[in-house]
């Protein structure tokens, strides 16, 4: 990951983190969180669907732009769960080297 990319990932998660606090009517942030839950996980949903749409149309502009709406709506699902970025880097070291097809696997047989 770029320094460039890590420092703009670490500002969103503080802005949003800020916004948690602001008023519904003049945050998008904090209208989300207060709707809970459900309204966030729709649109991780919906935000998701959108990318996996612009790739089937293999439209690079738009796997883009709808990347980065799913990674904002992520964060706010992250910031509602209390899950930091150091939490979600700590499983991404920790499933570092092991195989994606063997780690499936494994779930499946607990």
């Amino acid at each position: 990951m770029s320094e460039d990319f890590s420092n703009t990932l670490q500002q969103l998660v503080a802005t949003i983190a800020q916004r948690r606090h602001a008023a519904p009517e003049t945050s998008y942030v904090a209208k989300l969180l207060t709707k809970g839950k459900r309204k966030i996980a729709q649109k991780v949903g919906e935000e998701g669907v959108e990318v996996a749409l612009a790739l089937m149309q293999e439209r690079k502009e738009n796997i883009i732009s709808e990347s980065a709406d799913l990674l904002f709506h992520l964060l706010v699902a992250w910031e509602y769960s209390d899950v930091t970025l150091d939490e979600i880097a700590q499983e991404l070291t920790h499933r570092e080297g092991k195989s994606g097809l063997a780690e499936k696997a494994a779930r499946f047989q607990n």
